[in-house]
């Protein structure tokens, strides 16, 4: 059968190529230079996968792989077109954005954190996002601070 016989897209593909965009946070796009690094690799990134998906000679198939690339692309090029680097901070005598706060916890945890841009928050990996609540309230306070209240005590144990 000639291809001008056959349906391009089906509904399938349709809903798997019309990607909505990635929501852009309303707070000031700080980072680390780290993070925007970060940032520009991951920009490269979804380059190679959308020029890679190009090169795939099914239509559905090219716009399905296409998708994420392209709407990463567009996500990425506005964070990186709006970030504020910020320089790590001057002093650990408080809590500032790019500092690593140690503190413990009413039920006797202790946790170890750096305080980031919303893009490179990753709390399994030991960041969180200087937007968070926890952050938040860490901001400004010096070791030996206690912050929130009943179980939810923070104290800060130290700042690097």
């Amino acid at each position: 059968m000639s291809v001008a016989f056959t349906k391009e897209e089906s509904a399938e593909t349709a809903s798997e190529t019309l990607l909505p965009d990635r929501p852009i946070s309303p707070h000031p796009n700080l980072v680390t230079a780290e993070g925007l690094k970060a940032l520009e690799l991951q920009l490269q990134e979804a380059r190679e996968a959308y020029d890679a998906a190009q090169q795939v000679e099914d239509v559905n198939e090219k716009r399905r792989l296409s998708a994420v690339p392209l709407r990463d692309k567009r996500y990425l090029t506005e964070r990186i077109r709006t970030a504020q680097v910020k320089p790590n901070p001057a002093s650990t005598e408080t809590v500032a954005f790019g500092s690593t706060v140690t503190f413990s916890r009413a039920d006797g945890r202790v946790q170890t954190y750096r305080i980031v841009g919303e893009d490179e928050a990753d709390p399994k990996l030991g960041s969180i996002s200087f937007v968070a609540p926890v952050a938040r309230s860490l901001m400004g306070k010096a070791v030996g601070d206690v912050v929130g209240s009943g179980s939810q005590e923070l104290e800060i144990v130290a700042i690097a």
